[in-house]
């Protein structure tokens, strides 16, 4: 049984990566000349990754789950191995690939995610009542955020942690023990940000960041201001001015309050719906392939909307001090080859779903 391809899904997803190139064009235009021609470099090879992953039968990524986490801990690994792994502003993060670098932990997020949509569908019966079906993927995520932690990235391993929980509770998860892996988790990242001197003057800035405007809080601050000058409908593009070496990494993490700035609260709140559409269109099709019984389809697309989510929840967050300072780019549209083929890579597996289509139906029998 066919659906065939969610236009309208495709239509939201192209018009974020539009966007998405015009204000990286917008963002870099004090920095480099030659940046915006790397983003289409990247923007081509992603939409190579995109349609590579669509070719892929999703049998060929059931049978080999488990090798996509072994490789999520060799990478990992490797990007810890001096000599093999890049290290940049004190961070260990990358593994050199001649003339481009691989980012581990965006590799991290496809491959955990296409293991854990196998771990699930074999065990999904007995997630609900079964205490070590439930611990097992909980320790292979543990492992893999330990390795996280090392290079350091904390921001990738909230995203992953809350992903896997979330997949966990639509897998059938006991709302006790749900809420009790949520308290255990977030327990343990707030001792990590509270033991690490940097992360615990993250959270000191979070609360009153003009305290230090011109020291921790100075690009919370520039974000907020770039906010402020946008007013309703923003400066216009290219109009910005806290692009202009006041507010770091503007073409990258900080990118929505660019967008904020030059396009107002009309054009954030247009690129908030956008991604509120994408994410909730790809829950759809979970939600459809669950109670059809194809679980390893729908667990995969659930995977990438929350994965998506919960990406742009914090990216936008920190944006507007709503949340502590995390590296994370916002999906689609921040500059950054790593995260971009990544993530259209994920969207891949979504779409190969949606080809592949809803199997017929079981005796009527609902998966979810």
């Amino acid at each position: 049984m066919s659906r065939g391809i969610d236009q309208v899904l495709v239509l939201c997803w192209a018009a974020i990566l539009a966007l998405g190139t015009v204000m990286v064009a917008s963002a870099s235009v004090a920095i480099s000349q030659t940046l915006l021609l790397k983003h289409g470099v990247f923007l081509v090879a992603s939409l190579a990754a995109l349609a590579f992953v669509m070719c892929i039968p999703l049998a060929w990524w059931r049978q080999g789950h488990r090798v996509a986490w072994l490789a999520a801990m060799v990478l990992c690994v490797l990007v810890l191995v001096p000599g093999i792994g890049l290290e940049a502003n004190g961070a260990r993060r990358w593994i050199g690939l001649g003339g481009f670098s691989l980012q581990a932990a965006e590799a991290c997020k496809f491959l955990l995610l296409v293991y854990m949509a196998g771990y699930l569908e074999r065990f999904h019966d007995g997630i609900r009542d079964d205490a070590q079906a439930l611990l097992r993927p909980l320790a292979m995520l543990a492992m893999l955020a330990v390795l996280l932690l090392l290079q350091p990235d904390f921001g990738t391993t909230v995203v992953l942690a809350a992903t896997t929980c979330g997949l966990l509770f639509v897998a059938g998860a006991r709302l006790r023990h749900f809420l009790a892996i949520v308290a255990v988790g977030a327990a343990l990242l707030g001792a990590l940000a509270i033991l690490q001197p940097y992360r615990l003057q993250r959270l000191v800035t979070f609360v009153d960041p003009w305290e230090f405007a011109f020291g921790s809080g100075y690009q919370l601050t520039q974000a907020l201001i770039a906010f402020g000058r946008g007013e309703i409908f923003g400066l216009g593009l290219g109009e910005g001015i806290q692009k202009l070496f006041y507010l770091p990494e503007a073409h990258n993490d900080f990118i929505y309050a660019v967008i904020a700035e030059e396009l107002g609260l009309v054009g954030a709140l247009v690129v908030l719906g956008l991604f509120a559409l994408l994410v909730v269109r790809i829950l759809r099709l979970g939600r459809a392939h669950l109670d059809a019984g194809d679980a390893f389809g729908g667990y995969l697309a659930y995977g990438v909307g929350l994965l998506f989510g919960i990406q742009c929840l914090i990216n936008i967050g920190v944006n507007t001090g709503l949340l502590p300072t995390k590296g994370l780019t916002l999906p689609f549209v921040s500059y950054g080859g790593n995260s971009l083929m990544v993530s259209c890579a994920m969207l891949g597996l979504v779409l190969r779903v949606q080809l592949e289509g809803l199997p017929k139906p079981r005796g009527g029998r609902r998966r979810g």
